[in-house]
């Protein structure tokens, strides 16, 4: 069965099937790349928590950034989120993004916890 929740004729922000999360990508608001990977990895642990998932049970990340010369402030903010010893497999590149004044795009592939687990 497929599950999808916060739904529009777009897109959904949370995907559930076979015990796999997909998250649309999420962006941020600030005003630079570091403030926006923050509230962008916020969003992307909310998401996770609502579908029964959490960032250590990230599977693969894709990041997107504006430029390539963010990659060392966002990588600041992203290895301070991430738990040790859950590094997920991980891409980044750069992309002309969907606003200008956006610097970055991070989506996530998780499993679902299982119950009583983190």
């Amino acid at each position: 069965m497929v599950e999808r929740k916060h739904t529009n004729a777009r897109m959904s922000q949370i995907v559930k099937h076979g015990g796999i999360v997909y998250l649309a990508g999420q962006v941020g608001r600030g005003a630079d790349v570091a403030e926006q990977t923050r509230d962008c990895l916020s969003r992307v642990e909310a998401l996770l928590q609502e579908a029964g998932s959490s960032k250590e049970h990230i599977l693969q990340a894709v990041i997107w950034l504006a430029a390539m010369g963010d990659f060392e402030a966002m990588n600041e903010v992203w290895d301070a989120w991430v738990p040790e010893g859950h590094a997920p497999a991980r891409a980044c590149g750069e992309a002309r993004l969907a606003a200008p004044d956006l610097r970055v795009e991070v989506i996530v592939t998780a499993a679902i916890a299982e119950a009583g687990k983190t």
